[in-house]
């Protein structure tokens, strides 16, 4: 079994303003979680949060796709999940942009309810975050 989460979020703001919070390390660590992060393919970088329930809070990632405005993408390993986020970002006009998220490869019900869980909470933190 191999599960895709697809969830899109509108947001009013400009795509630049979207971008950077996806791609600014310090802007995404006030909405996903800490990190090194780096918009540069081949870019190794870790997801940070405190350690919970047997977790040790690290996400391993490595930057895929970097199409500045339009599309990044970058791998999503933890518990056993090697995943593959996506997200693309679609200019709606009257100062509205659609941001996708695809998460692949996701192997079972639990995780693909925690990965839905985990970025309806997060992308509901980024729109406070653009709206700042």
């Amino acid at each position: 079994m191999s599960e895709t989460l697809s969830l899109d979020f509108q947001y009013t703001t400009t795509i630049e303003k979207l971008w950077s919070a996806l791609t600014d390390s310090s802007m995404l660590a006030k909405w996903v979680m800490e990190n090194d992060f780096k918009p540069i393919v081949g870019h190794r970088f870790k997801f940070r949060m405190p350690p919970m329930n047997g977790w040790n809070g690290i996400i391993d990632c490595e930057v895929l796709i970097v199409d500045e405005p339009n599309r990044l993408s970058y791998t999503w390993v933890s518990m056993g999940q090697e995943n593959t986020v996506t997200w693309t970002l679609t200019d709606l006009g009257g100062g509205k942009v659609n941001l996708h998220l695809e998460q692949t490869g996701i192997t079972n019900d639990q995780a693909l309810q925690g990965a839905k869980y985990g970025w309806t909470n997060m992308c509901g933190q980024l729109e406070k975050l653009l709206e700042q």
